[in-house]
């Protein structure tokens, strides 16, 4: 079953941040934080994305992309 775009994108995004989530916890390395700075404007949007992207997952579970439905 072939996902939309955005559906590709919101899923890449969540298991980058999980990702970093994973090497924060094992590696003590926070990529987002050393490639983009502490806190800094960008990484902000970047942590941001990432969480509406995985509340956009959860909320995916009960209700389909109407895109991807269409299909």
């Amino acid at each position: 079953m072939g996902k939309c775009p955005i559906c590709k994108i919101i899923t890449l995004l969540a298991g980058l941040g999980a990702l970093n989530w994973g090497l924060v916890t094992f590696l003590n390395l926070n990529l987002v934080t050393r490639i983009l700075g502490d806190m800094t404007l960008a990484s902000k949007v970047v942590y941001g994305l990432v969480g509406v992207s995985g509340a956009i997952l959860i909320l995916s579970i009960v209700k389909a992309c109407p895109c991807c439905s269409k299909k």
